[in-house]
């Protein structure tokens, strides 16, 4: 069974490991600064607001019409021309005085090209790691992303201090061509599988995608969870307000449900065998609701970090799932199929930011995230009740645990 040692001994994914830390602190850098910078220059907060999700629906629209680029292209060649294309994009956006309105325009270019780079890589690990070791490569990504938010938020904030959000921009544009150059270093050129599904237009891949058995409750379970889960972050800052703290309580509230997630993806990919991790996938991921329907009673900050972490590690349902969609799709399809799911996926969670919000503006916080909850917990229940129709439980006797080294 592959474990996080194992699959870390493979040298090309050490690259792409490497040029993910690269990206993820680049684009949290640029997030920061391109949000004090619009705020800076326009004193909207709106506008500062839409710098963090201007990009998703350009990522539904990249995944749809342009997934099959990647599927006719050699991974590397792939890999390497988005990471270079979002460095000229963010160099661009350093540019002292460039007008708002070009800033966000490239800011819609770059949610074209993300989701294809996303979907490729994703689809390329089962190359570099084996179907087995899909699951764990895509945890490790997700704990690089979630320890990322730690250092960069943080690192980001301070930097801004010292100095200007041009500048900054301009460090992040260098660390995506970091991560362009150890792509092109770091992994071979692997010619893409030749298939008539590359040749298809891209409304006929996605129908041919969606008539793969078993996909449509895969997305469901990939991305309806996310639209809910998503609350306590979105409504962060009036909750503070609520607990009477201010922007010490509000990044304390903020590293709660990445922090659980960690530990989630940690103890569920060192203690459980494969098996294991998608017999316990619905119930996980149910579960991570329960403790957020504790923000009813409003209790004290500690209490409600605790509860996020314990929320977070419901994350962890993902490498089960992971196992489940390199399993049912087919390795031809799956350069389109993973676009499409991490699309998916962020497009639902930047609607469940604007749904909170919105439900904010009519209840208080505190009722407004638990009622969010229960019905994130319903919805993923049924989600969960679907594809165990489709995706029966594993026959393998698994009731006992055992622990491998990561």
């Amino acid at each position: 069974m592959p474990t996080y040692r194992s699959v870390l001994r493979n040298g090309e994914f050490r690259a792409v490991l490497g040029a993910h830390v690269a990206t993820m602190l680049a684009i949290i850098t640029s997030d920061v600064s391109l949000a004090v910078l619009v705020f800076q220059r326009t004193q909207s907060p709106l506008l500062a607001a839409v710098t963090f999700a201007i990009g998703f629906v350009p990522m539904g629209v990249g995944a749809v019409f342009l997934a099959g680029v990647g599927r006719r292209r050699p991974s590397r060649d792939v890999l390497v021309a988005c990471s270079a294309a979002v460095a000229c994009l963010v160099a661009v956006m350093a540019v002292p005085g460039l007008p708002v309105p070009l800033v966000l325009g490239l800011l819609a270019v770059k949610g074209l090209i993300d989701p294809i780079f996303s979907g490729v890589r994703a689809a390329t690990l089962p190359e570099l790691l084996g179907d087995d070791g899909f699951a764990i490569g895509r945890s490790l990504l997700r704990l690089v992303s979630q320890n990322a938010q730690f250092a960069g938020f943080a690192a980001g904030g301070v930097a801004l201090v010292f100095v200007t959000p041009s500048q900054a921009l301009a460090a992040a544009a260098c660390g995506h061509a970091l991560a362009a150059t150890v792509l092109l270093l770091g992994t071979r050129r692997r010619r893409p599988v030749a298939t008539a599904a590359a040749a298809r237009g891209p409304i006929a891949g996605i129908r041919a995608l969606l008539a793969v058995p078993g996909i449509r409750p895969l997305m469901a379970m990939f991305w309806l969870p996310g639209f809910f889960a998503v609350a306590p972050e979105a409504l962060a800052v009036p909750y503070a307000q609520v607990l009477g703290g201010g922007s010490v309580a509000v990044g304390l509230l903020l590293t709660g449900l990445p922090a659980g997630a960690v530990l989630g993806e940690l103890l569920t990919g060192s203690l459980m065998r494969p098996a294991q991790r998608v017999r316990w996938l619905v119930p996980v991921a149910v579960a991570g609701f329960v403790p957020v329907l504790g923000y009813a009673f409003a209790p004290p900050l500690a209490v409600t970090i605790t509860l996020l972490v314990v929320a977070g590690a419901g994350m962890s349902y993902l490498i089960g799932l992971d196992q489940l969609a390199v399993a049912a799709i087919d390795e031809d399809a799956r350069r389109q199929a993973f676009t499409v799911l991490t699309a998916g996926n962020m497009v639902t969670q930047g609607l469940g930011f604007a749904a909170a919000g919105a439900l904010a503006e009519w209840l208080p916080v505190p009722a407004a995230v638990p009622l969010l909850a229960a019905t994130g917990l319903t919805v993923t229940l049924l989600a969960g009740r679907h594809l165990r129709r489709t995706h029966p439980l594993p026959v393998e006797n698994d009731v006992a645990m055992i622990i491998e080294p990561c």
